[in-house]
């Protein structure tokens, strides 16, 4: 079932801290059987300054939650 998750689809967390939640996918990882969800499990990484980024500070990005953990909402 869970291979059959594309972007776009309402999921509802059923595993983990975020249990219960229902999110839309935003982006999938077959390779690594992960989704990210609109909204959810976002963290701030702080960028250091580089010859390509030289202001340096802060990007949002998501953290992936487990494939097998989410389940398809119906509509």
């Amino acid at each position: 079932m869970a291979k059959c998750l594309k972007v776009g689809d309402r999921v509802k967390v059923i595993a983990g801290d975020l249990k219960g939640t229902v999110a839309s996918i935003v982006k999938v990882d077959k390779k690594a059987g992960k989704a990210m969800l609109k909204d959810l499990n976002i963290i701030t990484r702080h960028m250091r300054k580089t010859q390509f980024n030289p202001q340096g500070g802060k990007k949002e990005i998501h953290v992936g939650i487990d494939l097998s953990n989410l389940k398809k909402e119906d509509k």
